[in-house]
């Protein structure tokens, strides 16, 4: 693959903030090690805050990546979606002037769950249940109204940035990729589609236009794959405990904790994911980025019941309380067998 991605989130908010603390020092020094020792020639950043995604973008760029920017708001109606959108395009601009052919921008991601109005239901998760549990996916019907906004997207994109667009797509949106440069597409391995798990995506390269995994992961457990969707939802308690743990003051009253405690295995995640990455460049894709580099709203712990980084996809687990790590002192995380594993796979290719 010639992109070889991670991705990076600075600061996503879906009530929960995934990034709370935002150091620009210690994402510089980031995203150094992403590109040194995981060997990475691109990142995807990911994030609300326009300018953190900005000043994040400059950091990567002088440190080699390509920086393929992935601004985004969740729940919002289409027209302040589209106004964020517009703004963050505006702002990658210069970006691009200054570094042509290394700033890649995505006008959304998910916009079938992410975009409210298109499916039935004020919320992610509302959505989610309703794509899980109905037939709404199988009639199409949220095609058209999200090329409607597709279109009304790059419109107003292509009037403040001149770069590279892409939209980084589910499998189930039929996209009109004519209006785009990249194909993108969050395409994650379940156990029930693994016979179809390529077939899936066959369509996506009859376009002559390069096809990007933009995102893709396994959790840190012996727990079976069943795909993205399928975990939205599962335990509401923690979703809540997760908020209140971020609020000040009150917060160290609230430490989220699993309801279900699945085998932590690092090894396995490891596994899985360098095999996804096999499959991927076997495929013809142009790139791939993981999901995702660190997620600090997910730190580890000895005790179980605590450890909520067995149940994401990051590459190294986070320590809470200021830990630091012993692979690199002044970080607080630590890589998993994951980060070895993908750094020895994308030095090899």
């Amino acid at each position: 693959m010639n992109i070889r991605g991670v991705n990076y989130d600075v600061g996503t908010d879906m009530g929960i903030k995934w990034r709370p603390d935002y150091d620009p020092q210690v994402v510089d020094r980031e995203l150094e090690i992403i590109e040194r020792d995981l060997h990475c020639n691109a990142v995807g950043i990911s994030g609300k805050d326009i300018r953190r995604v900005v000043v994040t973008a400059e950091a990567a760029l002088r440190h080699g990546l390509d920086a393929w920017l992935s601004p985004g708001v969740f729940d919002r109606p289409p027209q302040p979606t589209l106004a964020y959108i517009t703004e963050a395009a505006r702002a990658a601009q210069p970006l691009h002037e200054r570094h042509p052919g290394r700033v890649v921008f995505s006008v959304g991601s998910e916009f079938t769950l992410f975009l409210r109005g298109i499916l039935p239901g004020k919320t992610l998760v509302q959505r989610a249940r309703t794509v899980l549990k109905t037939d709404v996916i199988k009639t199409g019907g949220h095609n058209q109204p999200l090329n409607d906004f597709l279109s009304k997207a790059v419109a107003e994109v292509r009037k403040v940035f001149s770069g590279p667009i892409m939209y980084r797509s589910l499998v189930w949106e039929h996209v009109d990729w004519s209006r785009f440069d990249i194909i993108g597409v969050d395409h994650y391995w379940a156990e029930k589609i693994a016979d179809q798990y390529l077939d899936i995506v066959k369509p996506l390269f009859t376009h002559d236009k390069p096809v990007v995994n933009t995102g893709f992961g396994f959790k840190t457990t012996t727990a079976p794959v069943t795909g993205m969707l399928s975990t939205l939802g599962d335990d509401p308690g923690l979703y809540v405990s997760m908020l209140l743990h971020q609020k000040a003051v009150i917060g160290r009253l609230f430490r989220p904790r699993l309801k279900v405690i699945n085998e932590r295995d690092e090894a396995l995640q490891a596994e899985r994911l360098v095999n996804n990455l096999r499959l991927l460049d076997e495929a013809g894709f142009h790139g791939a980025f993981m999901d995702t580099f660190i997620l600090p709203f997910h730190p580890y712990s000895d005790t179980p019941k605590y450890d909520l980084d067995r149940e994401n996809s990051s590459l190294v687990r986070y320590f809470e309380r200021g830990r630091q790590g012993t692979t690199y002192p002044d970080m607080t995380w630590e890589p998993k067998e994951a980060f070895r594993a993908v750094a020895r796979y994308y030095s090899s290719t």
